[in-house]
């Protein structure tokens, strides 16, 4: 389909409008594409060579307005850092309007009334990083927005240390924006029973359809909630994922990963690891994540209280943990290759003991999984070893994996299967998308897409990047970035 055949439609304004604004854009200056998704181009059926005319980077620029398009941003509210924060909003953000049921919208498109302080830009490097990401965690099968293209120009924006940056916006796509701090917004004010029950239809609209129709329909839209974002988490915590900011305002009713600021595949394995230097408590490092998402749901269950049984929601979320461990311990069996049906408690022991010998060997992370994955037999572990800064720690687990594999008749031929299907060879790291945003500085965009090839097929070998699978060099090892970044 042609660009000027997409057929955009906007629902939002069937809310009071104190909810949105609608606003146009401020276009950059001098815009010139640096890459787009195929993949998500097939979603909202955009041909491939749309991409490459200048009326594609007119449109990402908000330059060119396609039909049915009517731009506007939406306000929120939220806690941040737990702190109850009244008005948000779309500080960067313009919302385009939804083909095939995805959602369009541009980062960095300029100021809205929701900017605050802000100028409304997106710098070069944290586009860089959201694009390619996005599409990373789709890979890995972790439900999250997705990337559609990234442009560049010569548009100067101020950040960190009054250094001169270059402005960029990605065009992102979801199946919803809504978050809970949404929820929160349209709790408050005058009708909050009217409003939310018309923000939880149309919650329940674009994510959960299937309950349209019936009773205690916001109720079992909760439950569903509670229950995905167990899983959300449990993937987040099994391949070594850390968000960074996991304010309510940062966390969808949809149960997708949302807004990448400060975001961090582990490194070395730290259960302590805190990749937002701003994050000066600890509140979102990885060990917290679930107990924080566990917490963001319980604040909208404050909200959704005054239109349907608040004690029902807090009873189910009291589930939350329980099931988040279950879905942790399924996926960490499968990376292990262990068929999780011959156990009685999950192997719960044995992953404890896994992730001590992590953090005490200083081991990369998903490097560990992928070399495990190699073995062509479990008596003959140099090959991790060989990476591991302490080695007895892991020696000492070995025997414990190797023994368990013996009485519970674990197939090892079953077992390599198994681990081929859920450890990636290639992981991103906030190195090496450092590495693209150098050269991207200097005007190469050459890595850029060579690391959306690479986060888009990370179980493929790509022999070139043979260095991206092996660990993080330890002096970029776990470091800490910015909500800029």
């Amino acid at each position: 389909m042609k660009l000027d055949e997409l057929n955009l439609e906007v629902d939002y304004f069937q809310f009071d409008e104190k909810f949105y604004e609608k606003v146009d854009a401020t276009p950059l200056n001098n815009p010139f594409l640096i890459s787009y998704s195929k993949s998500v181009c097939d979603l909202i059926n955009l041909d491939y060579k749309e991409c490459e005319k200048e009326d594609f980077v007119k449109f990402i620029n908000g330059e060119k307005v396609l039909k049915g398009s009517i731009p506007f941003s939406m306000a929120y509210a939220g806690h941040q850092f737990g702190y109850f924060v009244p008005q948000l909003g779309d500080g960067r953000a313009i919302n385009l309007g939804y083909i095939n049921n995805w959602h369009l919208q541009t980062k960095g498109s300029g100021l809205t009334k929701y900017s605050r302080q802000g100028d409304g830009r997106a710098v070069l490097r944290s586009s860089i990083r959201e694009y390619i990401i996005s599409e990373a965690m789709h890979a890995l099968g972790i439900p999250t927005t997705r990337a559609l293209a990234l442009i560049g120009s010569s548009h100067k924006v101020y950040r960190d240390y009054l250094e001169v940056e270059t402005g960029a916006i990605v065009l992102r796509v979801s199946p919803s924006w809504i978050r809970i701090g949404t929820f929160e917004f349209f709790s408050r004010g005058k009708n909050p029973e009217n409003n939310l029950r018309q923000l939880a239809n149309y919650v329940i609209n674009q994510s959960y359809p299937h309950l349209k129709n019936d009773e205690d329909k916001y109720e079992k839209m909760y439950f569903e909630l509670v229950d995905k974002s167990a899983k959300l988490l449990a993937q987040w915590m099994a391949y070594g994922f850390q968000h960074g900011v996991i304010n309510t305002d940062n966390f969808s009713t949809a149960a997708l990963t949302i807004d990448y600021g400060p975001f961090a595949f582990m490194d070395h394995f730290s259960k302590h690891s805190v990749c937002n230097h701003t994050d000066m408590e600890g509140r979102y490092s990885y060990n917290n994540q679930p107990e924080i998402a566990r917490w963001n749901l319980e604040i909208l269950a404050y909200s959704l209280g005054k239109i349907c049984s608040f004690q029902k929601l807090i009873s189910y979320l009291k589930t939350f943990m329980s099931k988040q461990q279950e879905e942790y311990l399924k996926i960490m069996n499968q990376r292990l290759g262990l068929d999780i049906d011959l156990s009685d408690d999950g192997n719960l022991d044995l992953m404890i003991d896994l992730l001590e010998a992590l953090e005490e060997s200083k081991i990369d992370y998903n490097c560990f999984f992928y070399e495990v994955t190699k073995l062509e037999n479990f008596d003959n572990i140099s090959s991790i070893l060989d990476i591991a800064v302490f080695r007895s720690p892991l020696e000492n687990w070995f025997e414990k994996y190797k023994q368990l594999i013996k009485i519970q008749k674990q197939d090892f031929f079953k077992m390599k299967e198994l681990m081929k299907k859920t450890n990636p060879k290639f992981v991103i790291k906030n190195y090496m998308l450092q590495e693209a945003i150098d050269v991207a500085k200097q005007g190469d965009f050459k890595l850029v897409n060579d690391l959306l090839k690479i986060a888009q097929n990370p179980f493929s070998e790509h022999k070139e990047f043979e260095r991206y699978a092996k660990p993080t060099p330890l002096e970029y090892s776990n470091i800490k970035l910015s909500c800029s970044s």
